[in-house]
């Protein structure tokens, strides 16, 4: 697969904050995933078009070993405009 030059910087960001929060912990156990999605601006948008690039990164990042060990995923507006995600991960 090809990622464009704007997915590869997503996935650096990803990686970058992974690093900066030291929330490498590389599960290899099923998982519960929490994930708030805070919106960029006021335009309507699909929640879940949100969700390939986020998992794939933090899979790229080594936060976990494969998103297949994804049992119970959540997604859900946060309140405001902040642009920005906060994801919630448990091992199950």
């Amino acid at each position: 697969m090809i990622i464009s030059a704007e997915g590869r910087s997503y996935r650096k960001a990803v990686a970058d904050q992974v690093l900066i929060q030291r929330g490498a912990k590389h599960y290899s156990n099923k998982l519960r995933v929490v994930i708030e999605a805070w919106r960029p601006g006021n335009r309507r948008r699909d929640l879940d078009n949100l969700l390939k690039a986020v998992l794939d990164s933090l899979t790229h990042a080594g936060v976990w070993e494969d998103d297949g060990n994804i049992v119970d995923l959540r997604i859900y507006w946060g309140p405001g405009i902040a642009g920005m995600l906060k994801i919630h991960i448990q091992e199950v």
